[in-house]
């Protein structure tokens, strides 16, 4: 029987300010329970990766994410652990080049409260479908603010600086 390999750990944390508004998803707070989910599986810590106020669509640079994959990379951790899937990302197209990534680099990601685990068949699916469900809210969401804003728009109310010439005036 295989060996397990012993688990040196990247812990990720990442928070928008709309997580901490909506979820309270603090990065004190995730880095409490992340720390003591590794405790409790017995993992190593090897480093702290938390990227702040930083949204996980696709196309933004977050540093410390770069800076995980690349310990990764580097051999310097074998495992990612974070709270959530979508502390990782939300985008179905990011989450197939990290999960190459880590195929490629022989590394293993753990989601603590979504119960992900990338190191069996079954729980690299799960995480392709939650992976679906995320992007969906995202764009669900896209779709609902456009509405609003032209239905707002059509009220006459300005969500944002007037257009040049123009003024507010009792918000509109």
């Amino acid at each position: 029987m295989e060996e397990e390999k012993k688990k040196i750990c990247g812990l990720y944390m990442r928070v928008s300010t709309d997580d901490q508004v909506r979820e309270g998803f603090s990065l004190p707070e995730q880095r409490k329970r992340l720390e003591c989910f590794c405790d409790y599986k017995g993992y190593e810590i090897k480093d702290y990766y938390e990227d702040a106020g930083i949204s996980a669509k696709t196309g933004n640079k977050r540093p410390e994410f770069d800076r995980l994959i690349e310990d990764l990379k580097q051999g310097r951790i074998n495992t990612i652990i974070a709270l959530k899937l979508d502390r990782i990302s939300r985008s179905i197209y990011d989450w197939e080049n990290i999960m190459k990534t880590l195929e490629k680099y022989n590394g293993d990601l753990i989601c603590v409260n979504d119960d992900i685990n990338t190191t069996t068949a079954n729980g690299k699916m799960v995480s392709r479908i939650m992976m679906s469900v995320s992007q969906n809210e995202i764009e669900r969401t896209s779709e609902r603010t456009i509405i609003g804003l032209e239905g707002a728009i059509k009220k006459g109310h300005i969500p944002a600086r007037a257009p040049l010439g123009y003024k507010h005036v009792d918000k509109k």
